[in-house]
């Protein structure tokens, strides 16, 4: 019996480390954990045989007990040799210590085990890159070997198991390399070029409700609305032809309300079953039951986008899209799923970098008189006086706004957790060999803040990217999987904030903290969101305002 033990207690322990992304234990230790391991179940199954219901009641105490210890083990053979990192507690590893601001606690981190370090989240390493120098080296010299994503049970496997990924959150395959090539011919710089129409249409939209829903500036606005329709409208012109006139629109309210859940779910720390098998199995899970709401929902409004395309394409009535040249595109070669794909890339992109960030600028610019006065006399002096929307064709040629917009970027950061990266080939640091399989966090805040890059980090200050324009800003990524859209949300948030400042006096109404990190309304999520506002937008020309604006 006690063969039969050790044989069992073998076999579990070997099947837990082929699962493993980290080289197997030492064979004097395996074999002395499953001697140990046989002994206990031996010992357990003896009790029961002669004393079954004591052997219950002691079971029910002690097995829990061994689990852990177990587990304990198992989480410390998966650790990467030679790399330093925090302690974590038994089976759910840092993950009490990261739940709320993971991006400012992994900076804090760095400054005790350096810019590279581990973590694990539950029994899964993570390694994590803080500084511009490292993440030059591990994403930018490495960018092949980290070309992959990890899948996380509660975005992959149920939101995303109908409608498939996005690009960014795919994992590596022949399938992403179609989809890549795809969306980057829809998004390189001469196709940018095309879409100057809609941005001039959709930030000119923009500026006008600012207008009438402030009622001239008399009422104080809270303006997401507006900035989710303006990014939203966008996204689904480029894709699909059709745009959100009125944020009154009912497709407005759903699409919103939708893929801001779905954000939350790509969080890294935000869904403890992703790093904790045990709780999948509760058919009470509140999350579980979200994620799959949120799929069906958006599967039906997806559904009803690309049925109304197809409708106007055996028409002959639709305009040129993304979505249609794919489609007549038959060298590409996408199914249905990869057209897909491409369709909730522009859609979330949109929604969670470009929203985010004019939300949080607009907010710090309305105490920040200075900076709105600076940015004044720049557009002034390049586009005149008594312009409010300055022409559209503006590639970026006033220099300070370009510095303003990309200081924005830098300081708030919104996705401060750049998407995950797995290895698909063994990778060597600093003498460290890091396993293929292993996860990394490009932590982008802490690269965007480095004190190596900036002596000021920790001041907003767009006058920074005019002393030193080739500064590294990571936002966007690094690498092989950075953001393939950053030229197209380079060139609205730019036109956005040329009109914007142009047209308007931003004033202040709510005493609010525009610390991005004290100011985070939800410290787990994924994209760092600020907390509601209302701000005045006093026209400062409003004759001038009215007459562009045809009212």
């Amino acid at each position: 019996m006690r063969f039969f033990w050790h044989a069992a207690a073998t076999e579990m322990l070997r099947s837990r480390t082929r699962t493993s992304q980290d080289p197997p234990m030492p064979e004097q230790l395996f074999e002395e954990i499953t001697m140990a391991f046989a002994t206990a179940l031996a010992a357990i199954y003896e009790s029961i045989v002669r004393h079954p219901v004591q052997a219950v009641g002691i079971s029910v105490v002690v097995l829990p007990l061994f689990y852990i210890v177990f587990n304990e083990f198992t989480r410390a053979s998966a650790r990467i040799q030679g790399l330093k990192g925090p302690a974590g507690l038994p089976l759910i590893g840092n993950l009490a210590q990261i739940r709320v601001n993971a991006a400012e606690q992994y900076r804090e981190w760095s400054k005790q085990f350096g810019a590279v370090y581990q973590i694990q989240l539950g029994n899964i390493p993570v390694v994590v890159v803080n500084s511009a120098a490292a993440a030059k080296v591990l994403f930018g010299q490495n960018a092949q070997a980290l070309s992959s994503r990890p899948e996380f049970y509660t975005f992959h496997k149920i939101v995303s198991n109908t409608a498939g990924t996005t690009i960014g959150t795919s994992p590596y395959s022949e399938s992403l390399k179609r989809r890549r090539k795809g969306a980057a011919s829809a998004l390189n710089r001469p196709s940018v070029e095309t879409y100057i129409p809609h941005l001039d249409l959709e930030s000119k939209a923009f500026v006008e409700e600012l207008y009438r829903y402030g009622k001239g500036g008399q009422i104080p606005v809270d303006p997401m609305p507006m900035i989710q329709r303006l990014s939203l409208s966008l996204a689904l012109t480029l894709n699909w032809g059709t745009r959100i006139a009125s944020q009154e629109e009912e497709l407005f309210d759903e699409i919103t309300e939708v893929e801001e859940e779905i954000s939350r779910f790509r969080s890294t720390t935000g869904n403890l079953q992703d790093y904790i098998p045990l709780l999948r199995l509760n058919p009470f899970s509140r999350n579980t039951k979200k994620a799959a709401e949120m799929r069906a929902r958006r599967d039906k409004y997806l559904g009803f986008l690309n049925r109304d395309l197809e409708d106007r394409m055996e028409k002959g009535t639709h305009k040129p899209c993304i979505q249609a040249n794919v489609i007549l595109d038959k060298e590409a070669k996408l199914n249905s799923e990869e057209l897909i794909s491409i369709s909730l890339t522009m859609l979330s992109g949109g929604l969670d970098t470009v929203t985010t960030l004019v939300a949080w600028s607009i907010g710090l610019l309305s105490s920040r008189p200075d900076i709105q006065d600076k940015a004044a006399r720049a557009i002034q002096e390049l586009h005149g006086n008594n312009r409010p929307l300055c022409p559209a064709e503006d590639d970026q040629k006033c220099a300070y706004v370009v510095a303003l917009v990309r200081e924005c970027l830098r300081y708030y950061t919104v996705l401060r957790l750049a998407l995950p990266r797995t290895s698909i080939k063994d990778i060597t640091y600093k003498g460290t060999l890091i396993p293929k399989g292993t996860v990394f966090f490009l932590n982008a805040w802490a690269c965007n803040m480095d004190p190596d890059v900036w002596t000021d980090p920790e001041v907003f200050r767009p006058e920074r990217w005019l002393e030193q324009p080739d500064a590294p800003l990571f936002t966007y990524g690094l690498g092989y999987r950075m953001c393939a859209g950053s030229l197209l949300a380079n060139r609205e948030l730019y036109l956005v904030f040329l009109r914007t400042l142009s047209s308007f006096r931003i004033e202040p109404h709510d005493d609010m903290d525009w610390d991005p990190v004290r100011g985070n309304s939800d410290p787990t999520s994924l994209v760092a969101i600020p907390q509601k506002y209302k701000a005045r937008f006093v026209p400062k020309d409003p004759a001038a305002l009215k007459l562009a604006l045809g009212l």
